[in-house]
C-alpha cells in the first residue's frame, strides 16, 4: 500500500510530506484547491506524461516520490526482483520534471523508463476518474475483468496455449505450401551436391592438401635458392667466389716472404676458402635429399583449383564446403518429403483445432456464468449508488472466425441502461463522466477480492450524487478499503465522514504567490471541515453538532 507521498515544487504545492494508512482515505478542500494535485502527482509517478506547467512557477524542477509497503503486493515485489530493483520489501518511486519540460525517473534508486514506471504502477495502484476510467471501455480490458471475476485464468491459459500450438503448425504449413512446384529446386539441389561431393570436401582434408602444397612450392623455391648459391659459391665461371678468394690467397702468399704482414691475411684467406668448401659440401647434400614429387603437385593444385571454383560458387570459404552440403543435402531431404510433411501437418493442425474448439466451450460455459452473476450483481449496486432502474448486462458476442483466437471463441461487451425503459447500450456509448465513475465503483464492490492491486484511487467518484445516495457511495468505499488501500478526493460531507483518514488540500495567497497545502485533519478540525462541506463558510452551532453527529455515525 501507499505509505508516503511527497510533492516538491509541483503545480502550486511548494513542499508537501504526507503519511497515509490503511483503509479508506478522504481528500477534501475548497473548489479550486487543488483537491486533485494528489491522482496527479500519483499519475506523473506510474509513467502518465508530465509537461512543464507541472512545475510550480519560479521553480527549476518539481518533484515527487512515493513510498510503497510491498506485503500486500506479491506481483509487484516479483516484478522488482525480476528487474533487480527490490530492495526491503519497499518501492520507492521517484521522478523530476524539469522546467524545459523533460524528466527523470527512478526506481528505488535506480534509473528508471516511463514505460517501466508505468508497469510497475499497474501493480501498485489503480486511478479511477473521469479519464482514467477510459480502460473499463476497452473491449478487452472488460473480457479481462469477465474472466478475473469468473476466476477463469486456468481455462484461459488452456485455450492460449493450444492456440499458439495451432498457430506454430500454420506457419509450417503456409511455408510449405508457399514453395509451390519444387522439382526444380530439387534438380539444382541434385546437380550441386553432385558437384560438392565429386572429391572429399571435409574441412580436415582441405586443411592437409593445403599444408602439402605449401609444403611442395616452398621446396622448389629453397630448390632454386640453393643452386643459385652453389653456382656463385663454387660454380662453373671463373669468377665464383671460391675461385676468387683461393687467386687472392695465392697472389698474396707470393709477398709474404719480403712482406710478413700480409702472413695474416693470406692465413685468413684459406681459412676462408675451407669454410665455403665445406658450405658447398652441405649444401650439395641437402639438395641431393630432396625429392619432388611433379605429379604430386600437380593432383594438389588440380585439386585446390576445384575447391577454390567450388567456394568461390557457392560464396563461402572453402573450409565451409562440407557445411553447406550438408545444409543443400538436408533442404533437398525436406523438400522430397514435403507432401508427407505436409499431410502430417495439416492432420496435426485439425487436431489442435478440435482441442481448441473443447476447450473455448468450457470456458465460455464459464464466462457466461460469471457474466449473468456480474451483471446481476453490478445492477444492483447501481440502484443503490443512485441510478434507480439502471441494468447492466454483460453480451457475449461469439467470433465471426471460427479459427482458434487467444482470447477464446468470444469477445464481451459491457452494455448499460442508465434509466428505466431504456434499452441497454454500450457502456462506451452511453454513460457520462459520472456515471462511468459508479459503475466503475460497483464494479470494484461486486468484484471485491478479486484485484490483486492494494490501493484504489477514486477521484470524484461522487460527482453529481447526494443525499442518501452519497452516504452508500461512501458506505461501499470504506468497505472496499477492508480489502485495500482505497484514496477518494470528493466534495460530499457524506463520503468525507467515512472515511479512515481525512486529508485536506487548502489554498493560501500572500499576494504575490499561492500554494496549496495539504495536511491531514482529526477531532475538532475534522468537525470544522465536514462542517464546511455541509454549510459553507458561516460554521453555526447546529451546523458543527451536525457534522460531529455525522462523524459519529461514520466512525461507528
Amino acid at each position: 500500500m501507499l505509505t508516503q507521498l511527497q510533492l516538491t515544487n509541483f503545480a502550486v504545492v511548494s513542499a508537501n510530506d504526507l503519511a497515509l494508512c490503511a483503509g479508506f482515505t478522504v481528500v477534501t478542500g475548497e473548489t479550486g484547491a487543488g483537491k486533485s494535485l494528489m491522482v496527479d502527482a500519483l499519475l506523473c509517478l506510474t509513467g502518465a506524461r508530465a509537461d512543464s506547467g507541472m512545475v510550480r512557477f519560479g521553480s527549476e524542477r518539481a518533484e515527487l516520490s512515493a513510498v510503497f509497503d510491498l506485503a500486500d503486493a506479491p506481483e509487484a515485489l516479483a516484478w522488482l526482483k525480476q528487474n533487480d530493483c527490490d530492495e526491503d520489501g519497499e518501492c520507492q518511486l521517484r521522478r523530476v520534471i524539469r522546467a524545459d519540460g523533460g524528466s527523470k525517473a527512478w526506481i528505488n534508486g535506480r534509473n528508471a523508463t516511463l514505460s517501466q514506471l508505468a508497469e510497475l504502477g499497474g501493480l501498485l495502484l489503480e486511478i479511477h476518474g473521469q479519464h482514467e476510467q477510459q480502460n473499463l471501455l476497452e473491449r478487452r480490458k472488460q473480457l479481462g475483468l469477465l474472466d478475473e471475476f469468473g476466476q477463469a485464468g486456468n481455462h484461459l491459459a488452456q485455450v492460449q496455449d493450444l492456440t499458439r500450438r495451432w498457430n506454430a503448425l500454420q506457419q509450417q504449413i503456409d511455408r510449405l505450401q508457399s514453395q509451390g512446384d519444387v522439382s526444380a529446386r530439387i534438380a539444382d539441389l541434385e546437380h550441386q551436391l553432385q558437384e560438392l561431393n565429386r572429391q572429399p570436401i571435409d574441412p580436415a582434408g582441405i586443411a592437409e592438401a593445403l599444408a602439402r602444397h605449401k609444403r611442395h612450392s616452398q621446396s622448389q623455391q629453397l630448390l632454386a635458392a640453393t643452386a643459385s648459391a652453389l653456382a656463385q659459391l663454387d660454380g662453373d665461371e671463373a669468377s665464383n667466389g671460391l675461385a676468387l678468394l683461393q687467386s687472392g690467397a695465392a697472389q698474396l702468399g707470393r709477398w709474404q716472404t719480403e712482406e710478413p704482414a700480409l702472413a695474416g691475411v693470406v692465413e685468413l684467406l684459406e681459412s676462408a676458402s675451407i669454410q665455403v668448401k665445406e658450405a658447398v659440401s652441405q649444401l650439395q647434400q641437402w639438395q641431393d635429399g630432396i625429392e619432388l614429387d611433379a605429379g604430386e603437385l600437380a593432383t594438389l593444385e588440380s585439386q585446390l583449383s576445384y575447391w577454390h571454383e567450388l567456394a568461390r560458387r557457392h560464396r563461402i570459404p572453402m573450409e565451409s564446403l562440407r557445411e553447406k552440403a550438408d545444409a543443400l543435402q538436408q533442404e533437398l531431404e525436406s523438400l522430397r518429403g514435403a507432401g508427407e510433411t505436409l499431410e502430417a501437418l495439416l492432420s496435426e493442425r485439425k487436431t489442435a483445432a478440435a482441442e481448441w474448439q473443447q476447450a473455448a466451450i468450457i470456458l465460455s460455459a464459464k464466462r457466461q456464468q460469471a457474466a449473468d452473476r456480474l451483471g446481476a450483481n453490478v445492477s444492483s449496486l447501481m440502484t443503490e449508488l443512485g441510478m434507480a432502474g439502471g441494468q447492466f448486462l454483460v453480451e457475449l458476442e461469439t467470433n465471426a472466425d471460427a479459427q482458434p483466437q487467444l482470447h477464446g471463441g468470444e469477445r464481451c461487451e459491457f452494455m448499460v441502461s442508465a434509466n428505466p425503459g431504456q434499452p441497454p447500450r454500450p457502456l462506451r456509448k452511453v454513460a457520462s463522466g459520472g456515471e462511468l465513475a459508479r459503475i466503475s465503483l460497483a464494479i470494484e464492490v461486486a468484484t471485491l477480492g478479486l484485484d490483486p492491486i492494494p490501493t484504489m484511487v477514486f477521484d470524484e467518484v461522487d460527482a453529481g450524487i447526494g443525499g442518501a445516495v452519497a452516504e452508500v457511495v461512501g458506505q461501499k468505499l470504506r468497505a472496499l478499503g477492508k480489502a485495500c488501500q482505497v484514496l477518494c478526493v470528493t466534495h460530499l460531507a457524506q463520503v468525507a465522514s467515512l472515511g479512515n483518514q481525512h486529508l485536506r488540500v487548502a489554498k493560501h495567497s500572500d499576494g504575490s504567490s499561492t500554494q496549496s497545502q495539504v495536511m491531514p485533519l482529526v477531532g475538532d478540525a475534522r468537525v470544522q471541515e465536514i462542517a464546511r462541506m455541509m454549510g459553507g463558510k458561516t460554521l453555526t452551532a447546529q451546523t458543527l453538532a451536525h457534522a460531529a453527529a455525522m462523524l459519529d455515525h461514520g466512525q461507528a
